[in-house]
């Protein structure tokens, strides 16, 4: 069975193994000259971990990153609201996104790989499984969807970028008025940071005085960073479906969502994996995926609004007293709601689990 993946990116090239593991004849189609990620960190979640596990990758990854646990939420000023324990906690891969990009390109033979590849529309396609993983814009969605919603802007704006260190940090998240900061570190001493605030799309806005007054290290960060990426933040509204004929839908192309709980990239690896065990069921890939992806679309916006989007002095206090007076080991639940994600039970025509590459 021959599948053609349209778009190179991290769900992509995650389709692409994972079928590859299964047997599909795979091509990958990317309209870029290279291969490649732009972008700064990426927590690879326990529920990603276990996509990449099922590829077989996981170990590369881990060489790579760092393996870490939460060290908690901050307010603005740096008062901690809450810690969050290692214990009962599954370790997070903090990692370069070009770093797990590259885990997945190094996995698929040069071959199947086409740059400068320019697809319009399904009809062009000689395959048996199209998988449209050509990102929140996707010609594909419009094609195969036309009356469903196109990315609407979410409100607010963020910066990205990796600091060259070499620093010694706890993974963090700061809540501030209208505004946001997290901390990732890798292994080699630099960090990934992201700020975000609400704010009009396109706005002309200088992220380093809109947080100078934030606590160390966030400006030292910024004023650090050598570049730093801006983009307005869109989310995909929901889909009535994730599939249409041959063609499947996968990561940001289904199911593009605000990134206040980190999990953008890892629902990809969760659909990557999920669209191999399916095995050309596009019917069953579609009721696995898409109520997961969009209850945790829903959480994400729901994070948002406890989070970046709380102004008021009162509603501050409120906030931030709910952190505090939060136990610990309630948090750690409300983190592994979202983790808890195991590969689902597999189903082949010859009734045989793939073999472990």
């Amino acid at each position: 069975m021959k599948a053609i993946v349209v778009g190179g990116g991290i769900g992509g090239l995650a389709a692409a193994v994972s079928l590859r593991r299964v047997g599909w004849d795979v091509r990958v189609l990317e309209r870029a000259a290279e291969f490649g990620e732009v972008g700064a960190g990426i927590g690879v979640m326990p529920n990603a971990v276990r996509a990449l596990e099922w590829m077989g990758l996981a170990d590369e990854a881990r060489r790579l990153g760092s393996s870490r646990v939460s060290g908690g939420i901050k307010a603005s000023d740096g008062r901690w609201l809450t810690h969050l324990p290692g214990v009962g906690q599954e370790k997070i891969i903090a990692m370069h996104r070009a770093d797990l990009h590259g885990v997945l390109l190094r996995a698929l033979p040069p071959e199947i790989l086409f740059n400068n590849v320019e697809v319009t529309g399904v009809g062009e396609l000689d395959a048996d499984l199209v998988v449209a993983a050509d990102g929140i814009n996707s010609r594909l969605r419009a094609e195969l969807l036309p009356d469903a919603p196109g990315p609407v802007y979410a409100g607010a704006t963020a910066w990205r970028g990796v600091a060259p260190g070499p620093f010694d940090l706890p993974i963090s998240q700061t809540f501030g008025p209208g505004g946001e900061a997290g901390v990732l570190p890798l292994a080699d001493g630099r960090v990934c940071w992201y700020v975000s605030t609400v704010a009009p799309a396109q706005a002309d806005l200088d992220p380093v005085e809109l947080f100078a007054g934030w606590h160390e290290p966030i400006p030292t960060l910024m004023a650090t960073t050598p570049e730093i990426l801006r983009h307005d933040i869109y989310e995909l509204p929901p889909l009535p479906t994730f599939v249409r004929g041959r063609v499947a839908l996968l990561g940001d192309a289904a199911h593009a969502m605000v990134p206040y709980l980190g999990q953008g990239a890892c629902m990809a690896l969760e659909d990557a994996v999920t669209l191999a065990v399916c095995d050309g069921d596009l019917a069953r890939y579609d009721a696995l995926r898409r109520p997961r992806t969009q209850s945790v679309w829903r959480s994400s916006k729901a994070a948002g609004k406890f989070g970046i989007e709380v102004r008021s002095p009162i509603a501050l206090a409120l906030r931030d007293f709910a952190l505090r007076a939060l136990p610990p080991s309630v948090a750690v639940r409300g983190m592994t709601r979202f983790s808890s994600w195991e590969v689902p039970g597999e189903v082949h025509s010859n009734g045989s689990n793939p073999p472990v590459n």
